[in-house]
């Protein structure tokens, strides 16, 4: 099984972004380059704050979805507490 990442961004306006891949440093890049998602696109530059890796891509969206029903300021500690 390919490794899956959810991940959580803090963009330019102080906002964060919940998001999953399969290749870490190429969908930053992309957020940055303001091409990964039109969240971000006007929101950067934007700086990585928590990553896990998951067995699938089927745990990483079912955590991306539990990610984001968290309050704002526990998201990141969520995160982190499945790493």
């Amino acid at each position: 099984m390919e490794a899956w990442f959810v991940y959580l961004l803090r963009c330019a306006d102080n906002t964060l972004y919940c998001g999953v891949t399969n290749d870490m440093a190429r969908r930053l890049a992309r957020h940055n380059a303001g091409t990964a998602s039109r969240y971000t696109r006007s929101r950067t530059p934007v700086t990585l704050v928590a990553a896990v890796e998951t067995p699938g891509k089927g745990d990483a969206l079912r955590l991306e979805i539990a990610v984001k029903k968290q309050p704002k300021d526990r998201k990141i500690t969520f995160l982190q507490s499945w790493g």
